[in-house]
């Protein structure tokens, strides 16, 4: 009997909701670990919220996101199995969107009226809640994530399992990614469109040997050129014919390079990523403008077909006009600027004090796109090792003031807000010497339209608490650094600390002539001046104490904590001369009041400014 072909595959467009509405997925052998990274989720993020954002209007209706550009999120590859539906290729993309999807749930927490969306993430029957996506090693954490948005991985030398691990960060990340504009008026309509205008096609096999095969077919890449491959077929074809031999074993040496600092899968990807940056940073002149209508620029041809557009322009931008010129490309050009990508790549992955700024700006979700070319743009190939490092340090710290300014003012800083403005500043500051690049940055920071004169305003909420714990760090680290203690600030950001709330949750009951209400307490509660960074097992243990009794174990802590007792400021003669000498306002309590958490939140408003001070780029100069 013939085979059935109608019966090997099913092939049709499917919603977020209707591929995860209440159904159920395992994962099959052909899949491998959960491993996206963070550039994977910072761009699917931003991705899908840019898309979303080019259609929204505060002033639409909520029936009108039927009428919204929709988002294609490829394909997935679903078998079924013994009355399973098993993945055989897409869980990196669902995975993330149902952490994603968790991070919505949060979100909507104190909504009176939220979007259920509960049905795409889990089910539940006799009170056990189930994940669509059922796989056994994950449910702890997942259920975790779900219940309280945190999950605490096993201490000891327990096995923690790489996937538990990715997704706990990406996680964290999103965080960061997600833009201040889908505020709570906008986050019901993204959810919306998010569910019924974000598809996959939902490829059905029927048997695994099918689902193998066209899981092989659609992952074997090995004949598909690269826009890389297509850029050195170009330029070898322009270079002397002599020539062509050798400079093609340059190529692929530099190609090689990357696999030092990314795994060997994303090699061709990060290759491009690095072409994208270089041609962005040296030669781009034009931007597509942001009224609706308008065509793609050299910025974004750059970003989609730079092969093409390197052909276009290589002789009136990148002025290569003789056949030498194209050698040297490869020879000179290529192996110079990928040195400095893979620089500022380890320096965002490893933190060095010295390059803090680079590390902090992409902890804090700045995408590639822009800060690669941005920190690309003033390093010239006759600069030194001493001029490219304090170009380095310049850009990003630049880049570190602009996205912790607008954090302050509860403003965003995804792509497409800031695109023009950064990448006309990256045209201005390209080649400049090391001079001319701090007077700039000096002079752009004093004219910033949000500066910090709002982190008096700063409350913990659900979408800033990464924020708050990173200018938590800082500040920490900073005090201790500056009165001659070693510099943990990684410690405090990546380490095993809690958000301490100076004042006890129970405070309100013995002190309600103090605040107008409840919920003005929980504002003091839970401002900027009346947190603190503290160990988990400190939280654990006397986080629920009254402050009388909490100050004393204070005393064991970091310096910012410490200061809240009197005896820091007994023997403590580095810290008293440095607070005298930068004139903080640093004082003890015996007692935490209202009027504390004001004074405090002074403080650390000097602090943060003592830290985020412009003459940082003379002194880098």
């Amino acid at each position: 009997m013939e085979r059935d072909t109608f019966r090997i595959v099913d092939a049709k467009p499917r919603s977020v909701w209707e591929v995860l509405a209440k159904n159920k997925y395992t994962l099959d052998y052909y899949q491998r670990e959960y491993l996206w990274e963070t550039k994977h989720m910072q761009q699917f993020i931003g991705d899908l919220t840019e898309k979303f954002l080019e259609s929204y209007k505060p002033t639409h209706t909520r029936s009108e996101v039927k009428d919204y550009g929709g988002y294609f999120l490829g394909p997935i590859i679903i078998n079924s199995k013994d009355g399973q539906m098993s993945i055989v290729d897409g869980q990196q993309r669902l995975t993330s969107l149902t952490l994603l999807l968790i991070y919505l749930h949060h979100l909507q927490e104190d909504s009176p009226n939220p979007v259920p969306i509960d049905q795409l993430i889990f089910s539940e029957k006799y009170g056990e809640k189930s994940f669509n996506l059922n796989i056994e090693d994950r449910k702890d954490c997942m259920k975790s994530l779900l219940e309280s948005g945190e999950y605490r991985l096993p201490s000891g030398n327990d096995p923690v399992d790489e996937s538990v691990s990715s997704i706990l960060e990406r996680y964290g990340e999103i965080q960061d990614f997600f833009p201040t504009e889908i505020d709570g008026i906008a986050l019901p309509y993204f959810i919306d469109w998010l569910t019924e205008k974000v598809s996959f096609v939902e490829i059905f096999t029927f048997s695994e040997e099918d689902a193998y095969t066209i899981f092989e077919a659609m992952n074997d890449r090995g004949l598909q050129l690269s826009p890389s491959d297509m850029l050195k077929g170009y330029v070898l074809a322009k270079s002397p014919r002599a020539e062509r031999s050798d400079l093609n074993e340059i190529w692929r040496e530099q190609k090689s390079k990357l696999s030092e600092i990314v795994d060997s899968r994303y090699l061709n990807e990060e290759f491009n990523e690095f072409f994208r940056a270089f041609l962005r940073a040296k030669y781009a002149v034009t931007i597509r403008q942001g009224r609706e209508g308008a065509e793609n620029e050299d910025f974004e041809k750059i970003g989609t077909r730079f092969h093409q557009w390197f052909r276009e322009n290589e002789k009136d931008v990148i002025g290569l006009n003789k056949s030498q010129d194209f050698a040297n490309f490869i020879k000179r050009d290529v192996p110079f600027y990928l040195d400095i990508y893979r620089k500022i790549i380890h320096y965002q992955d490893n933190f060095y004090p010295e390059f803090e700024s680079i590390y902090n700006i992409n902890e804090r979700g700045l995408a590639f796109s822009i800060f690669y070319p941005f920190l690309m743009a003033p390093i010239t190939i006759d600069d030194d090792v001493d001029t490219i490092d304090k170009k380095l340090r310049l850009a990003s710290a630049y880049l570190e003031f602009f996205v912790v300014f607008r954090a302050v003012n509860y403003k965003g800083y995804y792509q497409s807000s800031i695109r023009y403005t950064m990448y006309s500043l990256t045209k201005e500051i390209r080649n400049k010497n090391v001079k001319e690049l701090a007077e700039i940055f000096k002079d752009r920071v004093s004219k910033m339209e949000y500066n910090l004169d709002k982190v008096n305003e700063l409350v913990l909420h659900g979408q800033n608490k990464n924020f708050i714990r990173f200018l938590l760090a800082k500040m920490t680290a900073h005090l201790e650094k500056a009165s001659g203690l070693s510099y943990q600030f990684v410690d405090y950001l990546r380490g095993k600390f809690d958000i301490e709330h100076i004042m006890p949750a129970n405070y309100y009951e013995n002190h309600q002539s103090e605040f107008e209400d409840e919920e003005e307490f929980m504002d003091y509660r839970n401002s900027l001046g009346g947190l603190l960074l503290l160990p988990f097992s400190f939280n654990r243990s006397y986080g629920a104490m009254p402050y009388e009794q909490k100050v004393e174990h204070y005393f064991g802590q970091n310096l910012l904590a410490k200061s809240l007792n009197s005896k820091c400021y007994e023997n403590n003669p580095a810290f008293l001369r440095y607070i005298t000498n930068v004139k903080l306002p640093f004082k003890s309590y015996p007692h935490f009041e209202k009027a504390s958490v004001d004074q405090r939140q002074d403080l650390y408003e000097e602090i943060l400014r003592e830290i985020y001070n412009p003459r940082v780029f003379s002194e880098i100069a």
